[in-house]
């Protein structure tokens, strides 16, 4: 087995998106290890199928992308950091599209399609359905293009080590049941959400919020754990995983309907199957309580819309729903509400920083107030990128200001 360095300068525990993004951001500073409790390509990233918001479009703008995201998140969000979310995402995509990122495109131009409480068509999408796996993959390949960065995978984050109050580094658990210690100057956890509280759960088997609970046991603020985001729309076959079946769909006018087939958003919501997620999650759940069934569904109808259309634009659903002998092209998919994404998590400024000194937090594991209670579809993806950019560069300035007092401390003091 490779051994890991038991000393280096910055430690990011997690390779999604929100990880990467800031191991890119810390490596010209110094060294970097970015540990992964399973594979290196297991994350919440690898399954976010929609895509990625951002007012790129002729149609759209920077404050209508705000708005959306503020009337998403029920008056709870921090306008600050909503702000510089969608201020900061345009640039954060061109360089993923810079370093390799394949968007789909028709001929030579970006394609937008529209998901759930958006006013425009602002998301971005890659393979028609596997828009994580493709950001995952170009973040991926432009980090082991940095002779600073180390990865290592398979090693499971225990606990955070501090010293004089300060983090200085984490513990951990090898494949083999090993158990050591790395420290460094400054740690980043990006180590995703806690949707495996939940026994319906749309969240990889690794999201076990795993990050929150060491910030906690180290004396870090966490806060708004109340907000739990309940995805629509997960595939309900007895037995087998829930798998997310992305707003998108219904982006492309796919409709819901109950087990007497009636179609029933609209009388819910003025933006039918448009409407924010949790006002669909709620509908659908009062939809199979009025209706009496010993295993209660709703059904999403994408059977209007040509064949050649749905196989093109999502691909990866279509496989997975054939494997449950579920074609919909001509089927209707049967679905329940499930576990999607944490809104809160660790307490952080909007450089990423924790009421901890040495600790950081990104993504899904943090709560900066940019969701408030409820997240604006596509917006995650773009968390990741975005507040992981800055996550890294407050680190980097934290590393510099560390070597600055180190050297102060150091002056000889003049003799009098």
């Amino acid at each position: 087995m490779k051994s890991i360095p038991r000393e280096t300068d910055f430690i990011v525990v997690g390779a999604g998106v929100a990880g990467l993004r800031a191991a890119i951001e810390l490596a010209e500073a110094g060294r970097v290890l970015v540990l992964a409790k399973r594979e290196l390509s297991e994350s919440a990233t690898q399954y976010a199928q929609g895509g990625i918001a951002v007012a790129l479009s002729d149609e759209d703008d920077i404050g209508l992308h705000l708005q959306d995201t503020l009337d998403a998140g029920d008056g709870l969000c921090n306008p600050e950091a909503a702000r510089i979310l969608v201020e900061e995402g345009p640039e954060r995509i061109q360089e993923l599209i810079d370093w390799g990122t394949a968007f789909d495109r028709h001929g030579t131009k970006l394609t937008f399609t529209r998901e759930g409480a958006h006013s425009r068509s602002r998301v971005l999408h890659a393979h028609g359905d596997s828009t994580g796996r493709e950001i995952g993959r170009a973040l991926y390949s432009k980090a082991r293009t940095l002779s600073n960065i180390t990865f290592s995978d398979f090693e499971f984050s225990t606990d955070l080590s501090l010293h004089d109050e300060h983090v200085a580094g984490i513990e951990l658990i090898d494949q083999s049941g090993g158990t050591h210690h790395a420290s460094a100057s400054a740690v980043l956890l990006a180590t995703g959400g806690i949707g495996q509280v939940y026994s319906e759960t749309t969240n990889p088997p690794i999201a076990t919020g795993d990050g929150v609970a060491m910030a906690f046991r180290a004396g870090a603020e966490i806060s708004d754990m109340e907000f739990v985001q309940f995805h629509p729309t997960a595939l309900y076959v007895r037995n087998a995983p829930r798998f997310l079946i992305s707003e998108a769909l219904r982006g492309e006018r796919a409709q819901l309907r109950n087990m007497e087939m009636l179609r029933f958003m609209p009388k819910y919501h003025e933006m039918a199957e448009l409407a924010p997620r949790d006002v669909v999650a709620r509908a659908i759940v009062h939809e199979m309580e009025i209706i009496p069934a010993r295993d209660p569904v709703v059904y999403l109808d994408l059977t209007h819309l040509s064949a050649e259309r749905i196989k093109s634009r999502f691909p990866r659903i279509y496989d997975t729903c054939m494997k449950y002998n579920i074609d919909i092209t001509t089927d209707m998919i049967p679905i329940r509400p499930a576990a999607h994404y944490a809104m809160g998590g660790v307490r952080t400024d909007l450089q990423g920083k924790t009421n901890l000194p040495g600790l950081f937090a990104a993504g899904e594991v943090a709560a900066t107030g940019v969701h408030g209670a409820n997240r604006l579809a596509s917006n995650s993806l773009l968390e990741g990128v975005v507040f992981g950019a800055r996550a890294g560069a407050a680190m980097r300035e934290s590393l510099r200001a560390a070597k600055d007092r180190t050297r102060s401390n150091c002056i000889t003091p003049a003799p009098i």
